[in-house]
């Protein structure tokens, strides 16, 4: 053998030893990947185990119900209705197609189709949890309400139990949703079950404007979920720590197909609504039109059923919301 091999025959076979080993270690990664990508596909959005709460059955009256309805026209009636009218579930086209295919589940009093045979108990657990009977975890395309009073929750549920027609029995089966991997890979590092309540969660100071507010968007009507960067950062249990908290850009579909993003609802003067009036704001959620009078695309809708107390308060609130600049990209004409 010439002797200028045999003098680096030790360097050449360390390097052959490492170059083995990376691909070894290479080898064993993708492994160990696409063994994590099949448990996640197969494995699908996780079960968790149910806990037995102390909730006696609503005693209902018609305050009751009034509210319920009101809360469930911006919460359940937008996503919930279906084709016979009643809450019978859809499929929700206007979420980003990174969820899968979704659609809402059929909410009326049907035993068989419906919620008809859960009891008040079971009503108030998913509410609060995102968590149904069967253990079954709902994931963030759901809204939770781990921050609504007492006497919200009960407000829906004596709606859902009402003689209104929304919820009066549809027939029609729940049409599987098909999550995509992305949904099933985030209920598995993300987003999880949130825990119940310790104790009952009182209703808000209405007479304190921020702290009244505050409830609205985060307790009652959830607005930050659509106004923050993307439905798949959301901190449910912690909204305010959700990334771009209403800092708006969160992508929507339209019933057409197109894209939309939502407003930045933050104080910024030059990206969001920092040279609004209340007027303005009132305007705007009252009957869809922004400050230069556009009107707003779906799926904002007119909330024409908040109050005077209402409005105000979530102004007020919307004011003391850390600023963040950023410009979203708005289409005003026909396309």
């Amino acid at each position: 053998m010439p002797e200028h091999l045999t003098k680096h025959s030790p360097k050449i076979n360390f390097m052959k030893t490492v170059l083995r080993i990376f691909l070894y270690l290479i080898i064993v990664l993708v492994v160990a990947v696409v063994g994590f990508a099949t448990f996640i596909q197969v494995r699908g959005i996780p079960k968790y185990e149910v806990d037995k709460i102390d909730y006696p059955d609503v005693q209902s009256d018609s305050d009751l119900v009034t509210n319920g309805a009101k809360i469930a026209a911006v919460q359940c009636i937008v996503c919930h209705r279906g084709s016979d009218g009643k809450l019978s579930g859809r499929l929700l086209q206007e979420l980003p197609p990174d969820f899968g295919e979704v659609h809402s589940a059929n909410i009326t009093q049907s035993k068989e189709h419906g919620i008809g045979n859960w009891t008040d108990a079971q009503i108030a657990y998913l509410l609060r949890t995102g968590v149904k009977p069967d253990g079954q975890f709902l994931p963030p395309y759901m809204p939770k309400f781990p921050h609504a009073s007492e006497y919200d929750i009960k407000s829906i549920i004596a709606f859902l139990r009402s003689d209104n027609a929304y919820v009066q029995a549809s027939e029609i089966p729940k049409v599987p949703t098909k999550p995509s991997f992305l949904t099933k890979f985030l209920c598995f590092v993300a987003f999880k079950k949130i825990p119940y309540p310790a104790a009952p969660i009182a209703q808000p100071d209405t007479t304190n404007a921020v702290e009244f507010g505050h409830y609205l968007v985060t307790g009652r009507y959830d607005c930050y979920p659509c106004h923050s960067a993307d439905f798949k950062t959301l901190n449910m249990e912690f909204p305010e720590k959700t990334p771009g908290y209403l800092g708006g850009g969160n992508k929507m579909i339209t019933l057409d197909g197109k894209e939309r993003f939502t407003a930045n609802i933050t104080p910024d003067e030059e990206t969001g609504i920092g040279r609004w009036t209340l007027e303005d704001f009132t305007n705007a959620m009252l009957n869809s039109k922004n400050k230069e009078g556009h009107t707003l695309r779906e799926p904002m809708l007119p909330y024409n059923g908040m109050t005077e107390t209402e409005l105000k308060s979530i102004w007020a609130y919307l004011q003391t919301v850390p600023k963040i600049s950023n410009k979203v990209e708005r289409k005003w004409e026909q396309d």
